[in-house]
C-alpha cells in the first residue's frame, strides 16, 4: 500500500526526531516545534502539527484584541480531507512504537492519533486563512462510534483517511477510515477498511467562550451528500435524546428490570445459593487515578482528548481481562461524551465496570464496559464527571481455543439504579 495523495502526511518514528536535520525556518520568530504543547503524544501528532504549523501558530499566539471572523466561508469536504501514512513495513522503530503483545497496532495509541487527525481537520475547515482575526477554540464534544472491522497488523503499511462529513451552526463531524491492505490500490476495496470512527467537535469563541458559527460545508459527490444526510439524522437524534426527559418503563421493560434485580437480591440475601455463573456488577469494578501533567495538554492548554481515551481504553481492557480470565479483543467504542474540560493539574479518577454481557453467540460473547472519568478537587470536596466511555470487547479466538471450558459470567445489578442504567445502555 503506497502513499500518493498530495495531502498525504507521512509518519516517522520519534525516538530520533525527524526534524533534527530540517533546515532552520526562514521565519526566525517561529516557536520551535519542540516547545509546542503535547508534542510527545505520538509520531502522528508531530507529523500533523508540522504539516499544519502555520494554522496552529495562530492558535498558539493569537493577535491581541483581534476581531472574530466577519464572514463565513463555504468549504468542500476535499478542502480539508487529509491522509496520514504509516510506513510500518520499512520503519522498524515506528513499528516498535505501535506494536502490542499480539503483533497488532496498539488501539490506545491509535485512539490518540484519530483524535489528533480529527482535530486538525476541524481546525483546517474552520480557519478563515486570515491572520488578523481571532481563531476559534475547537474541542472534542463526543465520539459517535469507533468500530474495528478486522485486526490491524503492525507489519503492514497503514493509512488513515479523514474528512468533514457534516457541519451544523457551531458543531462539525469528522469521519475517519483506517485502511490496511497488502494490495497496491487499497482504497478501492471495502475489505481494506480496518476501522471507522466519527468524531464531533464544537466551536467556541476563544475570547467569550460562547458557541461560535463555523464555515459551511458543501458536499460535492453523491457519497458526500449521503454522508451529510446520515450525519444530519444522527445529530437530530442526539438533540432529541438530550432534550427528552427520562422515559417511563413499559410493561416489558418492567419485567426486564425485575428479572435483572431478582438475581441481585439472591446475592444480597442468600449469597450461598447465588448462581455461580453470575457476578454482581459492583464486583467487576476497577479504578485508577492520575494528576494531569502539562505534557498532556493540547494546543488550547487543556488535556488532550486522545490522551483521555487512551487511558480509558487501557482501564477498560484491564477490566475485561480480569473479568473474562482470558485476553480480551477490542471490537468498538460505543460512545464517548466529553462533558467538561480537563485542565492541567486536575486530579483525574477513572472508574470502570462490566455493565452487562451478551452470551447469545457462543463463538463471540460480548463484554460491555463503562469507564467514567471524574475530576476530583479535594480542597473544595468536589467531584464532577468529565467523561463517559463505553467499550465493547470479546475474547481473543486463540485464547478461547486453548480453553475448551471457557464461559463468560452474567453480570447482575444489586440496586434499581444499576438495573435502570443497564437497560438504558442496552436501549442506546
Amino acid at each position: 500500500m503506497k502513499s500518493s495523495s498530495p495531502k498525504c502526511i507521512p509518519v516517522v518514528s520519534t525516538f530520533a526526531s525527524p526534524f533534527d536535520v530540517t533546515p532552520p525556518s526562514s521565519d526566525s520568530t517561529r516557536k520551535p516545534l519542540s516547545l509546542w504543547p503535547g508534542m510527545y503524544h505520538s509520531p502522528v501528532t508531530i507529523a500533523l502539527w508540522e504539516a499544519r504549523s502555520k494554522i496552529f501558530e495562530s492558535l498558539l499566539d493569537p493577535p491581541k484584541d483581534a476581531p472574530p471572523q466577519s464572514e463565513l466561508l463555504t468549504r468542500t469536504p476535499s478542502h480539508s480531507r487529509t491522509t496520514i501514512f504509516y510506513p510500518f513495513s520499512t520503519d522498524y522503530i515506528l513499528r516498535e512504537q505501535y506494536r502490542d503483545p499480539w503483533n497488532e497496532v496498539r488501539i490506545g495509541i491509535l485512539l490518540e492519533d484519530l483524535d489528533a487527525l480529527a482535530g486538525t481537520i476541524s481546525v483546517k475547515h474552520c480557519s478563515d486563512d486570515d491572520s488578523t482575526t481571532r481563531p476559534l477554540l475547537l474541542v472534542t464534544a463526543s465520539v459517535d462510534k469507533i468500530v474495528l472491522k478486522k485486526p490491524i497488523s503492525v507489519d503492514t503499511d497503514l493509512k488513515i483517511v479523514a474528512s468533514v462529513i457534516w457541519v451544523g451552526r457551531s458543531s462539525i463531524e469528522i469521519q475517519l477510515e483506517v485502511i490496511q491492505s497488502e494490495l497496491e490500490d487499497a482504497d478501492a476495496s471495502p475489505e481494506s477498511v480496518a476501522l471507522t470512527a466519527n468524531f464531533i467537535f464544537v466551536a467556541r469563541d476563544s475570547k467569550t467562550g460562547k458557541a461560535a458559527p463555523i464555515n459551511r460545508l458543501s458536499p460535492e459527490t453523491e457519497l458526500e451528500k449521503l454522508l451529510f444526510e446520515e450525519a444530519e439524522a444522527r445529530n437530530n437524534l442526539r438533540k432529541k435524546k438530550r432534550g427528552g426527559e427520562r422515559k417511563e418503563l413499559d410493561h416489558g421493560e418492567y419485567n426486564k428490570l425485575g428479572g435483572l434485580l431478582a438475581e441481585g437480591r439472591i446475592f444480597s440475601d442468600m449469597p450461598a445459593l447465588a448462581d455461580r455463573n453470575s457476578i454482581l456488577l459492583k464486583d467487576t469494578r476497577l479504578e485508577n487515578s492520575l494528576i494531569c501533567q502539562p505534557q498532556q495538554r493540547n494546543i488550547h492548554g487543556r488535556i488532550f482528548g486522545g490522551f483521555l481515551m487512551h487511558r480509558a481504553f487501557e482501564l477498560a481492557f484491564s477490566t475485561a481481562y480480569t473479568f473474562a480470565g482470558l485476553v480480551p479483543y477490542f471490537l468498538e467504542v460505543d460512545h464517548v461524551d466529553f462533558l467538561r474540560p480537563v485542565d492541567v493539574g486536575d486530579f483525574l479518577r477513572f472508574k470502570s465496570c462490566v455493565l452487562y454481557t451478551q452470551l447469545d453467540k457462543l463463538d463471540c460473547p460480548l463484554i460491555n464496559i463503562e469507564v467514567v472519568a471524574h475530576v476530583t478537587s479535594p480542597e473544595i470536596r468536589s467531584s464532577e464527571v468529565s467523561n463517559t466511555f463505553y467499550f465493547k470487547f470479546t475474547v481473543r479466538p486463540e485464547a478461547k481455543a486453548r480453553n475448551n471450558g471457557f464461559k463468560l459470567r452474567n453480570v447482575v445489578p444489586a440496586t434499581e439504579e444499576e438495573a435502570r442504567h443497564i437497560l438504558d445502555r442496552m436501549d442506546a
